[in-house]
């Protein structure tokens, strides 16, 4: 049995037909690609990544490494021009300029000795989107629009058309806005997650916490203050098992489908849309001011702001709603932060108090 041969970036080859140029540019990606697992990044953030790699490419006249901040220009106006948003585009500028950085670090002289062309970065501080954070500052609505929100809602529950249902997105909701979990932190919860014996009030295990920068689930425990705990023993006390008899499975999920899953015997998990869907349909009953605009990541900020304003410390806010970053936790309390307020205040009263000596 012979060994085949296997080729490197490092190997001496040259480049004759555009085949060769097609597999080496193929090359380069997988590389980044192997690095990114390296780093333990998620599949899906190693997917997207390779997506906009080749989305780029595409646009290039030549191959990737001789790629101009001029080629960026253009590829990134052209997004601006097909209506993605903000965000979106400073996202894949984002990814390029991290590929650029891997292949100018790791295989500059590589590409220079096989086809004479010396790699530069494509996305510099003149082309590169600026932080979207505050293009799309979410302001909350007010505490007395969400108590009333809320409890026309609660009302609701009992007398609605499909009961069970409507309990559930109500039961979701409210977690939003009393611990700021993620839509998709809430789909993602077993019955087993509830953990009433740590703590005072109990944890919730949330184990597909968001990860920065596409590292994958970021598990926390969050406590089950700000009445959390009463709502949760209310869900399961009167309203899971009536979904099924799966209720006392501690892998069943948390906020169940109607529908039953055959291979296991027990409730389907609900997915994010459905419940999405239903908050923007109780807004527009009972809060028809945030028609539209109320979502659950606006109620993810509600949670903060209301949290702040009643006297909760930064770190305590940024461990609670799973932030890598203390920076990132200060943009969700914009809304109620008044230090700018303060010292403008205390300004004026050193400038009265000079007046007053003088």
């Amino acid at each position: 049995m012979s060994l085949a041969v296997v080729r490197n970036l490092s190997s001496a080859r040259a480049l004759r037909t555009p085949r060769d140029v097609e597999d080496f540019e193929q090359e380069i990606v997988d590389q980044y690609a192997l690095a990114m697992a390296a780093a333990n990044l998620s599949d899906e953030h190693i997917g997207n990544t390779r997506s906009v790699v080749f989305e780029f490419a595409r646009s290039l006249d030549g191959p990737i490494w001789t790629a101009s901040c001029n080629d960026a220009d253009h590829f990134l106006a052209d997004q601006r021009l097909a209506g993605h948003a903000h965000s979106t585009r400073a996202g894949k500028a984002g990814m390029l300029a991290c590929f650029y950085d891997f292949v100018i670090t790791r295989y500059q002289g590589d590409i220079h000795a096989l086809t004479g062309c010396v790699v530069e970065q494509p996305i510099d501080e003149y082309n590169r989107p600026r932080s979207p954070v505050y293009a799309d500052v979410r302001v909350p609505p007010s505490d007395a629009e969400v108590e009333a929100f809320f409890e026309q809602w609660r009302c609701s529950v009992a007398t609605a058309r499909k009961y069970l249902p409507a309990a559930r997105d109500y039961f979701a909701a409210s977690l939003w806005r009393r611990l700021g979990l993620r839509i998709n932190e809430s789909v993602m919860l077993d019955i087993r997650d509830w953990r009433p014996d740590l703590g005072r009030c109990g944890k919730l295990h949330v184990r597909h916490g968001k990860g920065s920068r596409g590292r994958g689930p970021k598990p926390r425990l969050v406590p089950a203050i700000n009445g959390a705990d009463r709502l949760i023993e209310w869900w399961l006390a009167d309203v899971r098992h009536q979904f099924g008899s799966d209720w006392s499975d501690p892998d069943a999920p948390l906020l169940p489908s109607e529908r039953m899953d055959p291979d296991f015997g027990r409730c389907l998990r609900i997915t994010a849309d459905p419940m999405r869907r239903s908050l923007a349909a109780a807004a527009g009953t009972w809060l028809p001011a945030w028609t539209g605009r109320l979502t659950p990541h606006v109620l993810r900020h509600y949670c903060a702001s209301s949290l702040y304003a009643a006297g909760m410390d930064l770190k305590a806010l940024q461990e609670l709603l799973g932030h890598e970053w203390l920076s990132t936790t200060t943009r969700y309390i914009h809304v109620r932060s008044e230090h700018i307020e303060r010292a403008w205040a205390e300004a004026n009263r050193r400038l009265e108090s000079r007046f007053e000596e003088g």
